[in-house]
């Protein structure tokens, strides 16, 4: 009886501080339902059941008990889906998209807004949304971060603790007298040839830019311009990347909102059946390529060498990342490539533990045959891959980007040549000596963008922009960059570029999952 008042009580104040009130038989039955909940996850189960709620359209606060149903069975199903899908593979299309809302400061799906329906290039006006909703997520957090949070009424002041207020654009030029400590968070822009600006959506402004702090600056990123204001030129003596926020942080915001994709309503994160499932899963393993030549002899004989390796114990997935083709041209390049994956079949099928116990995810390269370079990229073509398919029935032809859920980590794959592009493109380029991967993957983190590049550099899809995103900030992103291997841990966050299989000598990296750890092989 007393545990029956308990989670009455609780159940109530939680309705009521989203500002919903529940009917006597709605509260009754929900009562009855959480009685067998276990008290560890008694909280995550009544926060689901609010968020199931509150996605109901409802007519008025006062909850009714056919709504109170419907939301446990969506909680229901949505638990039994997370249990049965413990590996998703997320196409860059499948990404849902969030927009936020300055008025409600949350993230709302595109469905509640008035944006219509893209098609796969846009329109015009999607350019500039790409930019404005780049900026609204960094600005607001920004704002969240303790440099920039308004201290609290009451609350004991902190010595030596510097507090900073971030100014618009728009502030600065409706300004006659000289600005000085003047922050600002703006995209650096080039609308004069030799000449950088400053752009936020209140207006642009002239930049002297003298001092960098650690980052790789390019063309239409975003940063925080700390100078001062006069003559209709901003002087700034420090440049900085804005500031990265870990998951953590970010979801005990927003709650439990799916950013990421996937069959689940809910982000796997506040599952702790997968949690759990993850930790003891010891064995789970994924095995990274990059520059997977099928073409090639010398790289054919290696992946049969690895193939032979693993024979023993299978990985859970093989990812391998294009190109494809070493000679990624021609009038029989693509009869080429159905040939090259004949023969990666035949060697697959000479293993078969592996074959019926592995995954394989292939994410095509630049050079590899499709519609050109813009991202995101759709996957290989089906009449490529068709009788590939037919032969390793747990093989997946994904996007460039994509992204797989396993267990409760989110992983972001890409396979794009990003660190030579974002270090040719430098508005500055760093000290040679200090960390390029470093440099690089502090400025794709703090962008909350896998391409904060200039368009005509990396194109992309005005209205699939959002599908590059990197917010929240997931557990591991790979880059299977032609660059050197490396691997950056930055905000609770793995960063890891195998390297080019032929090119590093047949390097490769392996990740375990329950350690959340990385091996070079």
């Amino acid at each position: 009886m007393d545990a029956s008042r308990t989670i009455k009580s609780r159940v109530c104040t939680d309705f009521k501080m989203r500002g919903l009130i529940l009917r006597p038989e709605a509260t009754k039955y929900l009562v009855e339902v959480l009685e067998s909940v276990s008290p560890a996850e008694l909280d995550d189960i009544i926060e689901r059941v609010l968020d199931a709620v509150e996605k109901q359209p409802l007519s008025s606060s006062m909850i009714e008990l056919s709504v109170v149903t419907d939301a446990v069975q969506d909680c229901s199903q949505s638990c039994d889906e997370a249990m049965s899908n413990v590996f998703n593979i997320i196409g860059a299309f499948d990404v849902p998209r969030y927009i936020y809302n300055a008025e409600q400061k949350k993230f709302v799906p595109i469905g509640m807004t008035n944006h219509p329906a893209a098609g796969l290039c846009g329109v015009a006006r999607d350019k500039a949304e790409l930019f404005r909703e780049r900026y609204a997520i960094l600005l607001q957090r920004t704002r969240r971060h303790e440099l920039f949070t308004p201290p609290v009424i009451g609350a004991t002041v902190v010595p030596n603790q510097n507090k900073f207020q971030l100014k618009t654009i728009e502030a600065l030029l409706g300004s006659t007298s000289k600005l000085g400590g003047v922050i600002v968070l703006g995209m650096i822009t080039q609308l004069k040839e030799g000449k950088f600006y400053l752009e936020d959506p209140t207006g642009t402004v002239e930049l002297n830019m003298s001092k960098f702090h650690n980052g790789l600056y390019t063309e239409y990123s975003f940063v925080l311009a700390e100078g001062w204001y006069e003559d209709s030129v901003f002087h700034v003596n420090g440049f900085g990347t804005p500031p990265v926020e870990p998951s953590s942080a970010t979801r005990a915001y927003f709650g439990n909102v799916n950013f990421f994709g996937g069959p689940s309503t809910t982000s796997v994160k506040a599952s702790a059946k997968l949690k759990q499932l993850e930790e003891e899963n010891e064995d789970a393993m994924f095995v990274l390529l990059s520059d997977v030549w099928l073409d090639s002899a010398e790289v054919m004989e290696k992946l049969n060498l690895m193939f032979s390796g693993y024979a023993a114990m299978p990985p859970t997935c093989f990812i391998f990342c294009g190109n494809f083709s070493s000679v990624p041209y021609g009038k029989n390049h693509i009869k080429s490539l159905k040939e090259s994956l004949k023969a990666l079949a035949d060697s697959i099928c000479a293993h078969p533990n592996i074959l019926n116990n592995s995954r394989f995810v292939f994410v095509p390269g630049p050079e590899d045959p499709g519609p050109g370079t813009v991202l995101p990229r759709p996957p290989l073509a089906d009449h490529i891959t068709e009788e590939f398919r037919q032969r390793v029935p747990f093989s997946a032809f994904t996007t460039n980007p994509c992204r797989i859920q396993f267990c409760s980590q989110e992983i972001i794959i890409i396979r794009e040549d990003l660190v030579n592009k974002m270090c040719r493109n430098c508005v500055r380029l760093p000290n040679t000596n200090l960390d390029i991967p470093n440099h690089f993957v502090r400025s794709i983190l703090s962008q909350a963008h896998l391409a904060p590049l200039p368009l005509s550099v990396t194109p992309v899809f005005w209205a699939y922009d959002y599908t590059l995103r990197v917010y929240p900030v997931p557990d591991v992103v790979v880059f299977a960059d032609k660059y050197d291997p490396f691997s950056v841990t930055h905000s609770n966050c793995l960063c890891v570029n195998p390297g080019s299989f032929p090119r590093s000598g047949f390097a490769f990296k392996v990740y375990y999952p329950s350690n959340r750890t990385f091996e070079d092989r």
